[in-house]
C-alpha cells in the first residue's frame, strides 16, 4: 500500500511543480510586415503558463538607411544633403500573460535616427531602409526566434542629385 500512495503523492508534485514555468515557445515564427518606414513584428507565444508575471520581448533588426533633405512639396534641392546611416535597431515592451498562458501582441521597429541637418525651408525625408537579421526575443525566458520575413526593404523618392 505505501508505494502506490509513495507514487500518487510524487506526481502531485511534478503536477504542480511543472504547470507555473510552462514550456514557453512561440506558436509560429514571428511575421514581419512594413509599415513604411518600419517594421512590424507580430506574434504569439505560448506555454507560458499564469504566473500572471509579465513577459518582456525585444524587437530587433540591422537597419541601414538613406536619408535626404527636400523643399517643401517634395521638390528636390541643388545640390542636396544627404547620409547614409548603419544601425542595429531594437524596441521592447513587457506583456501580460493571458488566462490560457499565451500572449500575441506586437511591436513596432523604427528606421534608424538621421543625423542629417538641413538647410532652412528643408526638411530630412527618408529615401530607402533595409532591414536585415529581423528577430524577436522573450528576455524573460531566453526564447528567440526569426521573424518570417527575416529582411524586408522601403523605397521611397530620391533626389537625382
Amino acid at each position: 500500500m505505501r508505494t502506490p500512495l509513495k507514487l500518487c503523492l510524487l506526481a502531485m508534485v511534478v503536477v504542480v511543480t511543472a504547470a507555473p514555468g510552462g514550456n514557453p515557445h512561440f506558436l509560429r515564427a514571428p511575421s514581419s510586415r512594413l509599415g513604411s518606414p518600419k517594421v512590424i513584428v507580430n506574434w504569439s507565444e505560448v506555454g507560458l503558463g499564469n504566473t500572471g508575471n509579465g513577459i518582456t520581448y525585444v524587437a530587433s533588426a540591422t537597419a541601414g538607411a538613406h536619408y535626404q533633405c527636400v523643399k517643401k512639396g517634395n521638390e528636390c534641392p541643388y545640390p542636396g544633403a544627404k547620409e547614409e546611416v548603419l544601425y542595429n535597431v531594437h524596441v521592447s515592451g513587457t506583456f501580460s500573460i493571458d488566462k490560457n498562458g499565451k500572449i500575441s501582441n506586437d511591436l513596432t521597429i523604427p528606421a534608424p535616427q538621421s543625423t542629417l541637418v538641413c538647410p532652412h525651408g528643408q526638411y530630412v525625408s527618408v529615401v530607402s531602409v533595409v532591414f536585415t537579421d529581423i528577430k524577436l526575443k522573450d528576455v524573460t525566458n531566453g526564447v528567440t526566434a526569426p521573424a518570417n520575413p527575416s529582411a524586408l526593404s522601403y523605397n521611397g523618392p530620391e533626389c537625382p542629385y
